[in-house]
């Protein structure tokens, strides 16, 4: 099969989308004559003309806006908020409008709205351009949270989220955009809440998102020569989130280590921990650990940020501690 990579995956399920379906736009900073700040956009300016592709003002909060009301009225949006740190401009219009609408009107309206965004730190970005803010969306009733690891999730959870009929916020890790990997040339759905079981194990469960899976996985290349087993588990969306998946992976292990980027006070990891100490505690051989970043605004400094941000080693550290 061939292979393509992150940013092309996304940029092939865009052009495949928008050709399937002319209610579909795409709308943001930046997306038309420069094809995105990271190439996602590419090329589709040039396909589908100035109707269908929006550069808009730098303006969070009308970005989103706007989708809010377009799709009300039966378009289906694919807007991108540049960094998801911007997203605080355009939380009301987020959260409290296109989460709640189809609830507040019986259902009867459709908020069919894809927000992909960007996060994550590893190129200096400083505090303001860094953050890993995905738990933030996971606590509003009525948004889809989706955190693709590799290029085959990111082009089938994107076509996912694009058919959905509800407001789903995207978020891509801006490091993994210049990995490789298979791809099928024509269009597929993967559900959400779906996870996906990046290795098996039987020693213990690593439970990794986006740029995390990859180091989840090196981590378990490493503690193999160790004789330790690890299972590693991607959830791939965590609105919703795959419990069932979690649990009996952890049934089988009877350990258990979260892994994200996002700070860990309040973090994901910590929604993770709980359903699966509530669903299968009297599985687990010891308690539950959780690698994340310390509770700081991402550094500037290229050896703090390198400190902040979870390591293999750290993985590796956390695991052993768990099955000894």
């Amino acid at each position: 099969m061939r292979t393509l990579t992150f940013a092309q995956a996304l940029n092939e399920a865009l052009k495949q989308e928008m050709r399937r379906d002319p209610t579909i736009y795409v709308a943001g900073e930046d997306v038309g004559v420069y094809g995105g700040i990271f190439g996602v956009t590419a090329g589709l300016l040039q396909e589908f003309g100035e109707d269908r592709v929006r550069d808009t003002p730098i303006t969070e909060s009308a970005i989103i806006g706007s989708a809010v009301g377009a799709a009300a009225a039966g378009l289906r949006p694919v807007v991108e908020l540049m960094f998801i740190d911007f997203i605080g401009v355009a939380l009301d219009q987020l959260y409290n409008q296109a989460a709640k609408m189809k609830y507040m009107f019986g259902g009867k309206a459709r908020l069919p709205i894809v927000m992909r965004t960007t996060c994550g730190a590893g190129m200096c970005a400083a505090a303001q351009h860094s953050q890993s803010l995905e738990a933030w969306m996971m606590h509003i009733p009525g948004l889809k949270v989706v955190v693709p690891s590799t290029p085959y999730d990111a082009k089938g959870l994107l076509i996912t989220a694009i058919r959905d009929d509800n407001p789903v916020v995207f978020i891509e890790h801006k490091m993994l955009y210049g990995i490789e990997g298979e791809v099928p040339e024509e269009p597929y759905t993967i559900p959400f809440g779906q996870a996906d079981v990046k290795r098996e194990g039987t020693d213990v469960t690593v439970v990794a998102t986006m740029a995390m899976a990859h180091k989840a996985l090196t981590a378990a290349e490493e503690l193999a020569k160790d004789g330790i087993s690890v299972e590693v588990v991607d959830p791939r969306t965590l609105t919703p989130l795959d419990v069932e998946t979690i649990v009996n992976s952890v049934k089988k292990t009877h350990r258990l280590v979260v892994v994200h980027e996002a700070v860990k006070h309040g973090g994901a990891g910590g929604e993770i921990v709980a359903s699966v100490v509530e669903e299968a505690l009297d599985y687990l051989d010891a308690p539950p650990k959780r690698v994340a970043a310390p509770f700081t605004p991402v550094p500037f400094s290229p050896v703090l940020e390198q400190v902040f941000i979870p390591s293999v080693e750290k993985i590796v550290a956390a695991v052993k501690e768990v099955v000894t």
